[in-house]
């Protein structure tokens, strides 16, 4: 099956510039109660994942940066130590059940590493359970025996 049909466009993904500040990432990860946002370089290539646990990481490791001076640090300066990886729009699915035991999402990239969309686990998993269970049991059925 092509992955396309579980892309969740780049439009409605909740992105990062590199040129982000320190301040707009969590502003922004607070907003959206995000634990961890695709980073974008100024050209739309996927850069990584930044995570809550990456700017802890960095906050701890710079004890003199207060919350009030998170707006002259700038979010290419914080080291990603999660690496969530990408694949091309032209995976299979196999590639992405893969992935997703380890990621929340996958980010999807065209052949020229532009970020274009993410696929999310629940999608993945909805998908497997859609082949696994039998046709004739309705969501019913499956929520008695549970």
């Amino acid at each position: 099956m092509n992955i396309a049909f579980f892309l969740l466009p780049k439009q409605e993904v909740v992105c990062l510039p590199e040129s982000a500040t320190l301040r707009q990432t969590l502003e922004r990860m607070e907003r959206h109660r995000y634990t961890a946002v695709p980073v974008l370089s100024e050209d739309g290539k996927y850069v990584g994942t930044v995570t809550e646990g990456d700017l802890l990481w960095y906050m701890k490791n710079h004890p003199e940066l207060g919350f009030q001076n998170t707006h002259r640090v700038m979010l290419s300066e914080v080291p990603l130590r999660t690496n969530i990886r990408p694949v091309l729009i032209d995976a299979n699915m196999e590639d992405l059940v893969s992935l997703a035991k380890t990621q929340n999402y996958v980010p999807v990239i065209d052949d020229m590493s532009r970020f274009i969309g993410i696929v999310r686990r629940s999608d993945i998993i909805d998908y497997c359970e859609r082949l696994l269970l039998p046709p004739a049991l309705d969501e019913k059925a499956v929520r008695k025996e549970a």
